[in-house]
């Protein structure tokens, strides 16, 4: 005698694992790239974008989605940071971007990424630089299938080296005096 064959609808019967939830600080990171958007798309201010995300989307289910919650200090310090410091970070994201191809020039998402991993990486010396990096490799996964990620990657590891040589095994350069 045969065995019976498995029931086709087996599968989709069973309950799908439900994915890891976010840390605080993925959440928050999450949070400041969407905000970053926000703010270009609409000119709206950071004390805006600070009120309207944590009041109606960090956390929330809107319509639908529902965004993870939040570390709200380091979400507060790294919108501010990435805005207050843009003079500072967009030279140094421009040099590690391709000839011909200045951030202004990106998309609205991925320069809203390459500013909020280039501000953690220059000015939050308590977050090791390897892994802001894959944080906002992470980030750009959420957003996008392609080659952005890569480039996402690329562009944040040459702003670490330069910025935190110490933390790459590549020597301080000696100090011009």
């Amino acid at each position: 005698m045969s065995q019976p064959a498995e029931s086709p609808a087996a599968p989709e019967t069973a309950p799908k694992p439900k994915p890891a939830p976010l840390s605080l600080r993925k959440g928050a990171r999450l949070a400041v790239v969407q905000a970053l958007y926000e703010m270009e798309i609409s000119d709206k201010g950071v004390i805006e974008a600070l009120a309207e995300f944590e009041a109606f989307w960090i956390g929330q289910d809107v319509d639908g989605v529902v965004h993870p919650p939040a570390e709200t200090a380091f979400f507060r310090d790294v919108l501010r940071g990435a805005v207050e410091e843009q003079r500072a970070i967009d030279p140094k994201l421009d040099a590690a971007l391709a000839k011909g191809w200045p951030l202004r020039r990106l998309e609205v998402v991925l320069r809203a990424i390459l500013r909020a991993g280039a501000y953690e990486l220059m000015f939050r010396r308590d977050v090791p630089a390897r892994a802001a990096i894959s944080e906002y490799v992470d980030v750009a996964h959420s957003f996008y299938a392609g080659d952005e990620p890569g480039m996402v990657n690329a562009v944040l590891d040459r702003v670490g080296r330069e910025v935190r040589s110490t933390e790459f095994g590549i020597p301080a350069a000696p100090k011009k005096g």
